[in-house]
């Protein structure tokens, strides 16, 4: 794979399907950009599979398999880029099309990495696959608004999709970067796959309207049934959601907590840069959302990019000093 294609997926291609993971990219050592930034490529490749509506969920789980084998070594890249070759038409997000069009490069420049490289890398696929495939399973009918059981089930799902995202960054810097962190590996480990888990969990949050409208409630069930209330009266009744909503929201503050703690202890100012910085949006996240109250179903909450832009500055000039990621960190909670 020449250097050229490698360059067009960690800039052009990776600005287009990520906005704020694009801009931690960049704040990150040399070292670290490659192997994170192809695992996130190809963790959206797989989840653009697992969200193309057009294709039926068996032959979408069938896909994400054999996918996942191609990741691992066990299918040829031949295989896997006939395969997805059905679902590039139907992506109507150009980014999105282009990403699935990227693959084979994605393929190449995996069996290029450095050996632990390439292991991490795998491991994590294959947790992240597993949860796109076990979500697939359980929201199998978008007419039928179904729910998780418990709160265990939510648990695994963040872990598995993001969770044990935090696992494999820390993992690599441990590696790559000399003094990665005042704390230990197991402390930074046990830190980053709770900050993972609740910045997935901040999505769910965040989508839990279309979510609901697309058949998918990510609630625990034992908790609606506590409140009387089950998945198909959500939308018609979001006020009476509220106290669990409430409680899971406090739940993902907790783990941004751990998210400014884990970055706190980064010892490179750069990299603590681009780890805090989804503790700071997802921060900012959550009081919009605690604001909607009731109404956050109905509205699509995001960020302003003005906002983002400001703290990237702040971060920048203060060379990510811990007493100004603590201040915006604080700000944000407003």
């Amino acid at each position: 794979m020449s250097a050229r294609s490698t360059q067009a997926l960690q800039t052009a291609i990776l600005r287009s399907v990520s906005r704020s993971f694009y801009l931690s990219i960049r704040f990150l050592p040399a070292q670290l950009r490659e192997p994170i930034a192809l695992a996130y490529l190809l963790a959206r490749a797989t989840d653009s599979v697992a969200d193309t509506s057009g294709i039926s969920v068996p032959v979408r789980i069938e896909t994400l398999k054999m996918l996942s084998d191609g990741i691992q070594g066990k299918a040829s890249r031949d295989v896997v880029v006939n395969l997805i070759a059905s679902f590039v038409p139907l992506q109507e997000n150009m980014s999105e099309r282009q990403l699935l069009e990227s693959l084979p490069d994605c393929l190449s420049w995996l069996n290029q990495m450095e050996q632990a490289d390439r292991k991490d890398i795998r491991v994590v696929l294959e947790k992240i696959t597993h949860g796109q495939m076990l979500d697939l399973q359980r929201f199998d009918n978008p007419q039928e608004i179904r729910a998780l059981e418990t709160a265990a089930d939510l648990d695994e799902y963040t872990y598995l999709v993001a969770g044990c995202v935090g696992e494999f960054w820390t993992r690599l810097c441990f590696r790559h970067v000399r003094n990665f962190a005042r704390t230990s590996e197991d402390e930074m480990l046990a830190l980053g796959k709770r900050y993972g888990m609740a910045l997935q969990l901040i999505n769910v949050l965040r989508d839990a309207g279309s979510d609901l409208r697309a058949g998918r409630c990510y609630f625990p069930e034992y908790e609606l049934n506590a409140a009387h209330l089950n998945a198909s009266q959500i939308l018609s009744e979001p006020g009476r959601l509220q106290p669990i909503y409430r409680a899971w929201l406090e739940k993902a503050k907790a783990g941004l907590q751990c998210g400014i703690q884990y970055s706190r202890a980064i010892q490179n100012r750069r990299l603590r840069g681009a780890t805090v910085l989804p503790a700071l949006i997802g921060a900012r996240t959550l009081a919009l959302l605690e604001e909607a109250g009731a109404g956050v179903l109905q509205r699509t909450t995001k960020v302003p990019r003005r906002e983002v832009r400001t703290m990237i500055w702040s971060l920048v000039i203060s060379l990510s000093h811990r007493r100004v990621i603590d201040a915006i960190f604080s700000r944000a909670k407003l």
